[in-house]
């Protein structure tokens, strides 16, 4: 369903820009001297697909090398703000610092509810582990864009951050045996977002899809002594995400 949502804002802002695109050729161009500033600043509101690239190791893994361990998304929100340097006609340099909120559920089949190992009896909320996160994202771009059309624009941005977990729990001492999981506060990832900026008469509204990548291993081990079927099943966990945004300029 969230998909769904997802989908049918970007198909609604298409909408937007193709009527803006194909509009009467006579009328009024909008925000004509809105590129040639050399600062602008804006906000931006959306929502959001995270989700979890994992690695698991034997203890994750069937006899056939399945997957034991699976990943599901929720629907998050996310918020921040803008600043554009521009650099010349085609390039801009951005700062989009932003908070997202984030929640993915992760269930486990490697052991049966019911099962004991290393003394501690599994029950059947053991399976699932709810791993909710707050990034507090920093990311710097350079955003590359076509001449304008009428009141549109298209471009294209890429660029590096640092994403601080503020739920991340790494300095804590309980793991999953208190229901405690345990990822990396401190991320590094890769971004590129597409969209159409749209000239309006007193804003520049901007629908956009980004793809966030991180490159470091979130995974943070249990304990010694608990047993190897959450955190101890997985050698890996890369976050990965679907974004997408309406800015306002």
């Amino acid at each position: 369903m969230s998909r769904k949502i997802i989908l049918a804002l970007v198909f609604l802002c298409s909408y937007v820009a193709t009527s803006q695109i194909f509009k009467d050729k006579e009328k009024f161009l909008e925000n004509t001297d809105f590129d040639q500033k050399n600062f602008t600043y804006g906000y931006y509101l959306g929502v959001n697909l995270f989700d979890f690239k994992l690695h698991p190791n034997e203890n994750g893994l069937d006899d056939f090398q399945k997957f034991l361990v699976r990943s599901e998304p929720k629907m998050g929100f996310h918020a921040g703000l803008i600043g554009r340097w521009r650099l010349n006609d085609y390039f801009d340099f951005r700062a989009e610092p932003g908070i997202y909120f984030v929640q993915r559920d992760l269930t486990f089949r490697n052991f049966a509810v019911g099962e004991t190992r290393d003394g501690y009896t599994f029950v059947a909320g053991d399976t699932i582990r709810n791993v909710k996160s707050t990034y507090l994202d920093i990311p710097v771009f350079i955003n590359l864009h076509g001449a304008r059309w009428y009141n549109t624009r298209p471009y294209m941005q890429a660029g590096v951050s640092w994403m601080i977990n503020l739920q991340s729990n790494e300095k804590k001492t309980g793991d999953n045996l208190e229901e405690i999981w345990r990822t990396k506060t401190n991320n590094f990832t890769w971004q590129f977002e597409l969209g159409i900026e749209l000239y309006l008469k007193w804003f520049k509204l901007t629908p956009a899809v980004k793809g966030i990548f991180f490159f470091n291993n979130e995974v943070v081990p249990d304990n010694v002594g608990t047993p190897n079927v959450w955190a101890n099943s997985l050698t890996g966990m890369y976050t990965r995400a679907f974004v997408f945004s309406l800015k306002f300029e």
